[in-house]
């Protein structure tokens, strides 16, 4: 794991942007602390700094130049077949044992041609200084990041937006990406809050060379064929290729560990490791102050059962709050998503002993593990239960809505659920994706219809019909441009490499291709995943409700932040000066986060602290 810069010079000399390179480099320290270098021709630079996880020796340093010094390569990930790829490449004096020689032999021999066969997480550049070809590439799930920027003097792209903003780009906002951020929290497909920077899709290369450039997919979410195989062979299925995937996973030249929050998705990860490992080490973190968030009870548990090296990480309030700022200060692009915090903190805990953990990112996304993926299928049923929920109507949101106690959350279920089923399928998708449906209220300069619904199309093509539709569109948009981007951000802050077994290729063609009600079967959630391991992890985790890694953020924002939000987001001279926000409508979020009804108000509310404190530190 690592952080890649680069840039490609269409108008003047290498001196006017190497300088800029080197400060690339240094702005991603922490992605790689253990060697930094570049690369530079007459019009090209290459950035690189390393996590040194396998081959740890500087005979796998980068940029990596193969012997005749024509081609470069620069590499974020593991290519966790790497072993058996290399068996097919001949005539190779090799220089070291790691997977980034193995890629850049492969390309120099096969070109972009090889990328189907790449199982892995990555993002490179691969540079050609005799023909002046350059290859950038994004994994097909997007688990690594990868931004760029292309004018008509120069092209530059890296691992994260900072590097980018090294260059000499001119800072604006960019309104769209504003509106879908207010929207969902964080921000989905290509784009990026700085106007003129985009991310490279998942599953994506481009190429530059002297006649252009060129952009394509390698890999998309075609319509797949359903398994033939009945649901008890499927969850066998499910199961061994979870243990193949995992098994692949545990390669590494430095210490490994797991994260494990006691849910379904951790625990299976765990289960199948320390079958690998019999001395796993495991960790957690634990609310003391806020029994209602903390879930270390089922993760001791599982740490039990498999006999794991266990560490829990038991944090008060104020261990939570003292990091807001580490978390807010590392984020080059907003990020809404209040479980940056934990992620950031268990990363930070972890990184002191493990230089690689596994995680059970991704299920979610696969197999409906959310309750509105629950929420979507139970809606298409034509049933008395559905005719009660609808006929409730206004009357539920005149009840107490919060997700941060039981009743709350509950009842703010059961008000969206009702209008849930007056939508059409597609507009039911969107507001269960969505934070704030009308966050264009929030703007000065709202967005136009036509506009919104060009990257809905893209996002969502077609009618969505049924719960892997949905999955499919999650996948596309939610897995990363929120929980990739997150655990992406917060454990590269940390030096940490986070490995998503449940990502694998053949585990995700697998799982897309098993029909809805293999998946969310009436009130059960990832029913063939929780069944295929029902035998194995505590019965304890079969009947606990979902939680996800949340924070008592309602609590901060009304006590300990409140002032601080005073000052950062409800500052009128302040709102007034930058002219992107409706004054009044900001300010009316105040008077709701105080009431006895606040609803979602506090995630809105801390993506616009987070907004604020991005704007202050880059854009001001």
């Amino acid at each position: 794991m690592c952080g890649i810069v680069g840039f490609k010079n269409f108008s003047s000399s290498t001196v006017d942007l190497k300088d800029h390179l080197k400060s690339a480099v240094k702005s991603m320290t922490f992605r790689g602390p253990d060697y930094q270098d570049t690369y530079l021709t007459n019009r090209m630079g290459l950035g690189h700094t390393r996590l040194s996880v396998i081959d740890t020796s500087g005979n796998a340093h980068q940029p990596m130049t193969d012997e005749s010094g024509r081609y470069v390569l620069i590499f974020n990930g593991e290519i966790y077949n790497y072993v058996a790829l290399k068996k097919n490449i001949n005539n190779v004096d090799w220089k070291s044992t790691s997977d980034t020689e193995v890629l850049l032999h492969l390309l120099i021999q096969e070109g972009k041609d090889c990328l189907d066969k790449l199982n892995g997480f990555f993002a490179f550049a691969f540079y050609d200084n005799k023909e002046d070809y350059l290859l950038i590439v994004r994994d097909r799930m997007g688990i690594k990041p990868l931004h760029y920027f292309m004018s008509k003097d120069f092209f530059a792209f890296g691992s994260e937006i900072k590097a980018l903003l090294s260059f000499p780009i001119r800072r604006r906002i960019n309104q769209e990406a504003l509106y879908w951020y207010l929207r969902l929290t964080y921000l989905p497909y290509d784009l990026s809050m700085i106007d003129g920077v985009k991310k490279l899709l998942p599953g994506t290369y481009l190429e530059i060379c002297s006649h252009g450039f060129v952009k394509r997919n390698y890999f998309e979410f075609k319509k797949t064929n359903a398994t033939p195989l009945n649901y008890e062979k499927a969850k066998a299925k499910t199961l061994n290729l979870l243990e193949q995937s995992v098994e692949r996973r545990m390669i590494a030249d430095v210490p490994l560990g797991a994260f494990l929050s006691g849910g379904t998705d951790s625990s299976a990860v765990v289960y199948i490791a320390s079958q690998f490992n019999s001395h796993l080490n495991t960790f957690s973190i634990g609310y003391r102050d806020h029994d209602f968030f903390d879930e270390t009870y089922f993760a001791e548990l599982v740490a039990k059962k498999f006999n794991t090296n266990h560490t829990t990480f038991s944090l008060t309030n104020q261990d939570l709050l003292d990091d807001i700022e580490n978390v807010i200060d590392y984020m080059d692009e907003p990020l809404g998503d209040s479980s940056a915090i934990p992620t950031y903190i268990l990363s930070k805990k972890v990184s002191q002993s493990m230089k690689v953990a596994l995680s059970g990112d991704g299920a979610d996304e696969l197999f409906g593990g959310y309750y509105k993926h629950m929420a979507f299928s139970k809606a298409r049923n034509h049933s008395f239960a559905n005719l009660a929920f609808k006929s409730i109507g206004s009357t539920a949101s005149l009840f107490p809505t919060s997700r941060s106690t039981k009743w709350g959350n509950m009842s703010r279920r059961i008000a969206k659920y009702s209008h849930l089923l007056k939508l059409s399928l597609n507009e039911r998708y969107w507001m269960l994706a969505s934070f704030k449906k009308d966050a264009d209220k929030l703007l000065r300069s709202p967005i136009n219809n036509e506009t919104i619904n060009q990257l809905k199309s893209l996002i969502a093509p077609n009618q969505i019909q049924n719960l892997n539709c949905f999955l499919d569109s999650d996948l596309k948009m939610v897995l990363p441009g929120d929980i990739l981007t997150k655990v992406d951000l917060m454990s590269m802050a940390n030096g940490l490499e986070v490995r998503v077994p449940f990502l694998d290729k053949d585990l995700v063609a697998f799982a897309r291709s098993l029909p809805p009600d293999y998946k969310v079967r009436g009130n059960k959630r990832k029913s063939i995943l929780q069944d295929a391991f029902r035998h194995i992890l505590p019965k304890e985790l079969h009947h606990r409700p979902k939680k996800g890694f949340e924070v008592p953020m309602l609590s901060w924002l009304r006590n300990e932040l409140y002032e601080d939000l005073n000052q950062t987001v409800f500052n009128r001279d302040f709102l007034q000066s930058q002219g992107l926000f409706n004054i009044p409508s900001v300010i009316s979020l105040k008077r709701q986060l105080r009431s006895l009804n606040p609803g979602d108000v506090h995630s809105e509310l801390w993506a616009l602290y987070v907004f604020q404190k991005w704007y202050k530190k880059y854009m001001s």
